[in-house]
């Protein structure tokens, strides 16, 4: 395989599958194959998750429930929802995990510390990053490439709904053209929505790759660990 350490980054949304809320027991099940196949040939892998299918801070903030820092920290509660449900189809795979979280709740998860987490992933075990970086005002996509950094991963993973980013929304713009590799100043310059700028940036000082790709496609996963051209690379 291409790449030895990696950090997939997932949505809250990506979980729904075909649903309008919560978590589709499909598309773990999906997720969970195609992570024991890279697994199974030596690559080190740990994954971020977002909320959004379960709670976004900014909704609750535009609901008039809550204030900015309490919505984030009810978003990266979120977080661990979906990170305990994963590790539970990991494992039901037969895959050994370890779920860390940025704020600690010992009864379901250990606190990260780097080093550990280094550990069990030389151990081969999955490592998932719950609740963010711990802080409000931070993404799940800054928190992915903070611990993508920590943990010395050779690439980022973009796990979306389409096959690489474009110059326009493909959904909405048919005519949009698909970039195959793109440069951290590119992004930047086209205002094009591939994670928040505080993210981009901190692979960028850290010439940490991202591979936009899409996660439901079958095998996909597997493809770009390999080195594969099956999405875009930002670089």
């Amino acid at each position: 395989m291409k790449y030895n350490r990696v950090l997939l980054k997932l949505s809250g949304e990506s979980l729904m599958g075909d649903q309008s809320f919560g978590i589709d027991p499909k598309i773990l099940d999906l997720y969970a194959k195609d992570i024991k196949a890279v697994i199974d040939n030596g690559v080190q892998v740990a994954i971020v998750i977002g909320g959004g299918n379960i709670f976004r801070g900014v909704q609750g903030v535009s609901g008039g429930i809550v204030d900015r820092a309490q919505g984030d920290y009810m978003g990266m509660l979120a977080t661990v929802i979906n990170s305990m449900a994963l590790q539970g189809a990991l494992e039901r795979n037969g895959m050994k995990t370890r779920l860390l979280s940025a704020i600690k709740m010992e009864q379901i998860c250990e606190p990260f510390i780097r080093r550990r987490a280094i550990r069990h992933l030389e151990k081969g075990r999955v490592v998932i990053f719950g609740a963010g970086t711990g802080n409000p005002y931070f993404t799940t996509d800054t928190a992915a490439s903070l611990r993508a950094v920590e943990i010395e991963a050779n690439l980022v993973l973009k796990g979306t709904r389409v096959d690489g980013i474009y110059s326009a929304d493909p959904e909405k713009e048919p005519t949009a053209k698909r970039f195959e590799s793109i440069s951290y100043s590119e992004v930047y310059e086209r205002g094009l929505s591939v994670m928040d700028l505080t993210a981009i940036t901190l692979c960028q000082e850290n010439s940490l790759p991202i591979m936009v790709f899409d996660m439901n496609k079958e095998g996909n996963f597997y493809k770009v660990c390999n080195g594969e051209n099956v999405g875009t690379l930002v670089s």
